[in-house]
């Protein structure tokens, strides 16, 4: 695939997507987190699936043993991408914890304005 320094760069793809989910489950970091992985995401999508068409489920053939599968197209990859789109868009939530450091960061200036 013509990837530079190609061990390194899968390292860091695996480290960002596990710990990008577990930072969005948690609601952390979740706009920057997401900008990543929206990234590793569509570099998968031009390099890996694009060829394969949009469908997601490629069936090949039915046999004995059960069904035989094709490649995967694009079509999970866009769903993926819209739903990181809302995160960065519309933000983590308020039970999340960038929501809770956001409202302890505001109770914090409301107090230094009230002091004199």
């Amino acid at each position: 695939m013509g990837v530079p320094n190609p061990h390194f760069v899968a390292w860091l793809t695996i480290l960002t997507e596990l710990l990008g989910g577990v930072a969005v489950l948690l609601g952390a970091f979740v706009t920057i987190v997401s900008v990543r992985m929206m990234a590793v995401l569509l570099v998968a999508m031009f390099k890996v699936h694009l060829p394969y068409g949009f469908s997601s489920i490629k069936l090949l053939a039915v046999t004995a043993t059960g069904a035989k599968f094709g490649p995967v197209g694009y079509e999970v990859i866009l769903l993926y991408l819209a739903c990181l789109a809302v995160l960065v868009i519309g933000g983590a939530g308020p039970f999340a914890i960038d929501g809770l450091i956001g409202r302890h960061l505001d109770a914090r200036r409301r107090d230094r304005r009230r002091q004199p």
